[in-house]
């Protein structure tokens, strides 16, 4: 019974810290104010274009007020910096500058406690991104079979290791047509994503360097930002440079 106190004192206490923080560290934040369609927010921001780190910051909106919830976090960005994202390349080592929904969650160990659609990730899965395939572009596919015709164009998820053991998917580029699961198991959009831009832009946990264009962090920040994400709050992804978000 001591025990299950302490850990009821101890959630009250936090719930009371996230609602409590100083109005002035979510005011400094006045952009927020132009979000009318979400009601979480994860702010990435870096210094300049060139950036291959960055600062990471989330926000919900509780009551009608902003309130900053969660950092600042660093976290590593592209290994080439950032791009406006409708000005990516694939295999540019860029990561999308703009802002994209957060749509579901995956990852090597089993969900954490997340609200958001969660796929616990097996030896069969991957994330294809040929742009000779373009109805598999930019997908997540669990089909048992192999991809080697893709080359390097697509991505085993278990094989990555820990750095997927949490993930976040963003709306970068993602197919806005109907997905279809054909009868040899592989997911294929109609219409494709756009396959000059690249695809498998995610938040997930950190291996300590710069990335391939997504967004990393620390092992127990991404189980956390997993936990703490609802869908109902339609929550977003902001990417950008620091000058422009008061940061």
């Amino acid at each position: 019974m001591r025990k299950t106190a302490g850990a009821i004192a101890g959630a009250l206490c936090a719930i009371l810290m996230i609602c409590n923080l100083p109005s002035a560290q979510a005011r400094q934040f006045t952009w927020l104010e132009s979000i009318t369609t979400s009601d979480q927010v994860v702010l990435v921001t870096a210094n300049n274009q060139n950036s291959t780190t960055g600062t990471l910051r989330t926000f919900e909106k509780f009551n009608d007020q902003w309130k900053l919830v969660q950092g600042p976090s660093p976290v590593f960005l592209g290994r080439t910096g950032l791009i406006p994202g409708n000005e990516r390349v694939q295999s540019s080592g860029k990561t999308p500058i703009g802002t994209y929904s957060l749509t579901s969650g995956f990852g090597r160990q089993v969900n954490p406690g997340t609200q958001m659609p969660y796929t616990h990730v097996d030896r069969n899965d991957a994330w294809t991104y040929n742009p000779k395939v373009p109805s598999t572009y930019n997908l997540f596919q669990s089909a048992n079979r192999r991809w080697s015709s893709y080359g390097k164009y697509v991505e085993h998820l278990w094989q990555l290791g820990p750095q997927y053991d949490y993930v976040v998917t963003t709306s970068f580029n993602e197919p806005t047509g109907q997905i279809v699961r054909g009868a040899d198991g592989i997911n294929r959009a109609k219409p494709s994503a756009n396959t000059q831009l690249g695809g498998g832009i995610f938040l997930h946990v950190s291996k300590g360097i710069p990335t391939a264009g997504c967004i990393s962090m620390k092992r127990n920040v991404m189980r956390s930002l997993l936990q703490w994400l609802k869908p109902a709050s339609h929550p977003i992804t902001v990417i950008g440079l620091a000058s422009n978000f008061n940061s």
